[in-house]
């Protein structure tokens, strides 16, 4: 093992849930993949040594004084060309909000200039509010999807990326629908593509948009191509009461059920939304090791309930968070932190005061802001199966510095009242783009002075 880069400062992750780790003036060593090999605190034997020998060798980079490290966010569900119309169109019910104003967008990615235009806005974007990986829908364009994998790349962040499969003619529009057989191949071409890139940070995802928009031909066939390539599968699941009533209207089951019969409820499985799941979906989903991306400001938006965050953990699904632009008006994974303890503490307490208080709400429903930390993180990671989202040996250096500092911040600290874990909480609860000064993939700066 060769060291090539190191780090030193205060770094804060979460390798459990609901658990804080504060590595104060820790020494963070990286090899020459930008996987962590050490992490040395001032008390391990070998600390100084160490320091002095990187520090000599000219690797040794330090964080400010009074920055902090956190792990970078890992954003489960993002859908990339939606991005121009963030913020816009948030007034009216989600299958009119497709018809109306998405589809029409997402059409517009034939044109490669408009492509590489949204795109690369979007992946500046995210890479500047600490998101290091991405899992990304695309569209059914195979030349502007390979574009936003290439996009990524060059940009160093860290993408799971999928041509969308969308090949109904029942609910796709006439100007954005596809053959069975296109959606198929496109799929597998994109994967090739995908491949052939030789870098573990691009990764291909088969995507059926949600079963909605695909017919039994192409959702079979989708499942058989995800059992023979071993990708990663993302789809929409029990979202809305329009997508999950379809879902019961078509195949008399629930979403769960009907994407396991097809194959596609598996180990590298991440399912957006699952607001309307049962017990038994949760379950379910917990057997096949399927992942769910919880999407909470979006949610509140389109999805006509609150994931029951709390009992899917306790029932031991893997979950993480996604700020499923443009559904959501965000493209923080910090706002979505924020919302997740929100929106929990809704389904506690109850939404209707003309009910008692007994009656209001589904109680024992709050999560805190270390479980919203955890999900952000290690827990998007760990639904991916990827080495990252906290600062142990092994995993991957993806990381964004927080500078509390910086004047157009938003962040407020008082060294009298403040201890280490409320530092943390505040983050969480205040910081904002302009204090993420610095952003770390494999140990390589993407955002900040080194970029």
């Amino acid at each position: 093992m060769t060291i090539t880069r190191s780090f030193k400062g205060t770094f804060f992750h979460a390798p459990v849930c609901g658990g804080i780790e504060v590595l104060r003036h820790a020494l963070i060593r990286c090899d020459e993949d930008g996987r962590i090999a050490e992490v040395r605190r001032p008390d391990d034997p070998g600390y100084a040594e160490a320091e002095f020998e990187d520090r000599s060798a000219a690797r040794l980079e330090a964080l400010p004084e009074g920055a902090y490290g956190l792990p970078g966010f890992c954003d489960l569900h993002i859908h990339a060309p939606q991005w121009p119309q963030l913020g816009k169109a948030l007034d009216v019910p989600l299958e009119v909000w497709l018809q109306k104003h998405t589809f029409p967008l997402e059409a517009r990615y034939a044109d490669l200039g408009f492509a590489r235009r949204s795109y690369e806005g979007l992946v500046d974007d995210l890479l500047s509010n600490g998101t290091t990986t991405a899992l990304y829908f695309a569209t059914q364009h195979q030349d502007a999807t390979r574009l936003l994998a290439d996009i990524c790349l060059e940009k160093g962040q860290r993408a799971l990326i999928g041509k969308v499969a969308m090949d109904n003619p029942q609910e796709c529009p006439n100007f954005y629908v596809e053959s069975t057989d296109d959606a198929l191949r496109g799929t597998e071409a994109f994967i090739d593509h995908a491949r052939a890139l030789k870098s573990e940070r691009i990764k291909p995802v088969v995507t059926p948009r949600f079963i909605a928009s695909c017919t039994d031909a192409a959702l079979e066939g989708l499942g058989d191509i995800a059992r023979r390539c071993g990708c990663h599968i993302q789809t929409h699941c029990s979202e809305s009461d329009w997508e999950h009533n379809y879902v019961l209207d078509r195949h008399g089951l629930e979403d769960t059920d009907s994407l396991d019969r097809f194959g596609l409820l598996t180990r590298h499985t991440v399912l957006a939304h699952a607001n309307f799941i049962s017990d038994n979906n949760m379950e379910t989903i917990r057997a096949r090791g399927a992942g769910v991306a919880h999407c909470p400001l979006s949610n509140y938006y389109f999805s006509n309930a609150v994931f029951p965050l709390k009992r899917a953990l306790e029932k031991g699904v893997r979950v993480g968070l996604g700020t499923d632009i443009s559904g959501g008006p965000s493209a923080s994974i910090y706002d979505n932190m924020r919302w997740a303890v929100a929106s929990s503490r809704a389904l506690h307490d109850g939404v209707d005061a003309r009910l008692h208080w007994d009656d209001r709400g589904i109680r024992d429903s709050q999560v805190d802001w270390r479980t919203a930390f955890y999900l952000a993180t290690k827990g998007g990671a760990e639904a991916l199966d990827l080495p990252v989202g906290s600062f142990e040996p092994g995993r991957y250096f993806d990381a964004q510095l927080i500078d509390p500092q910086m004047k157009a911040g938003t962040i407020r600290l008082r060294d009298d009242l403040d201890t280490d874990e409320d530092v943390l909480q505040k983050i969480v609860y205040t910081a904002s783009k302009a204090n993420i000064t610095r952003v770390w993939v494999a140990a390589q700066c993407v955002v900040g002075a080194q970029a």
